[in-house]
């Protein structure tokens, strides 16, 4: 199992409520109609403001690295990432279950 998680950060100039980054959420939140590959899909904005939090996070869990390779290739998963490219910088990481 693949464990992928984003954490998404604002840049300056947008906000929750910026008609970019509303439409940016709506693909987060969509993803996971159109990539079969994910087993469970959760997304959503940080509850507290804190100085090194993030603004808003994807977890999705895959069941092997075939399967987050089709997902990143996917074409409704890569004009998400063009969404969020234009309002955000983030991190990534794929945790493997040992």
């Amino acid at each position: 199992m693949i464990t992928h998680i984003v954490l998404f950060k604002l840049k300056d100039g947008f906000e929750r409520t910026s008609p970019s980054v509303i439409e940016a959420e709506k693909f987060a939140r969509d993803v996971r109609r159109h990539v079969p590959e994910l087993l469970t899909w959760r997304v959503g904005w940080n509850a507290v403001d804190r100085d090194i939090a993030y603004d808003f996070a994807v977890i999705g869990v895959l069941p092997d690295v075939r399967a987050l390779k089709s997902y990143q290739a996917n074409a409704f998963h890569q004009e998400a990432v063009q969404k969020w490219r234009e309002v955000s910088t983030w991190v990534v990481v794929d945790l493997t279950d040992d």
